[in-house]
């Protein structure tokens, strides 16, 4: 069977007159469908803007714990996740996915917690060493490098918050290395360097909604360029 992907596309069912969170957020209110990438679809965009509630929906949807993990994790800090995920419709391929992990920056702590108090054969499939004793990107990239295998579907919020300029260009790598062997990532970042993955759909999201953009015409891509081209230039604008 021909892989294109585990998820295909997405519609919002809204009720009229709905006006509390989340859709009260702009970039949500005018959302009813969008597509994915077979292999790396990114959300971008400025603070606040509905992405992480976008894609904790598409996680809780899926069956994912919205705190993180796999779909066997069920824990449970604070239930803080909008009723996003309920109305949302996700089309998916007839291809059969073996994996599957929703890797958040934000309620990292907690996940690694769990980790930790799972058996030594468990931990082993996270490299083996407890989360707790290596630092924040460290036991980010553990996760990222032991626990992923492939012919998975696996959804990224914001990673590059404990990764270095360096380990971001080495997940670059392993990007392109899972992606070989079949799996789909759904990816919100920040990072112009996540973001030049090569062939991704990439969606930036506004007060006006999604769009569809290329890769050197993201904000945070003419933002990054701007700066680094000039420094000096923008100190003056900025002070």
């Amino acid at each position: 069977m021909e892989y294109n992907g585990y998820i295909l596309s997405l519609e919002i069912e809204k009720k009229d007159g709905a006006s509390h969170y989340p859709f009260n957020i702009p970039s949500l209110q005018n959302l009813e469908s969008l597509e994915f990438h077979p292999a790396v679809t990114f959300f971008t965009g400025d603070n606040g803007v509905g992405k992480s509630t976008l894609i904790e929906a598409i996680a809780v949807n899926l069956g994912f714990n919205a705190e993180g993990g796999s779909k066997n994790f069920n824990f449970s800090t604070k239930e803080t996740h909008s009723d996003l995920h309920s109305r949302m419709k996700i089309t998916k391929s007839f291809k059969q996915v073996k994996d599957g992990f929703f890797l958040r920056s934000e309620s990292f702590y907690n996940l690694a917690t769990v980790i930790d108090s799972y058996d030594r054969a468990l931990l082993n499939s996270y490299g083996g060493v407890s989360l707790h004793e290596q630092s924040h990107g460290e036991s980010f990239w553990a996760i990222f490098k032991n626990r992923f295998k492939g012919n998975g579907l696996y959804i990224l919020d914001e990673p590059e918050s404990a990764l270095s300029a360096t380990r971001q260009l080495a997940m670059l790598s392993q990007l392109d290395s899972l992606v070989q062997r079949q799996s789909q990532f759904i990816i919100v970042t920040h990072s112009p360097l996540l973001l030049s993955f090569p062939n991704a759909v990439i969606y930036e999201i506004s007060e006006d909604g999604l769009n569809k953009v290329a890769y050197k015409e993201t904000e945070v891509y003419r933002v990054y360029k701007s700066f680094l081209d000039s420094p000096e230039r923008a100190f003056s604008l900025l002070f």
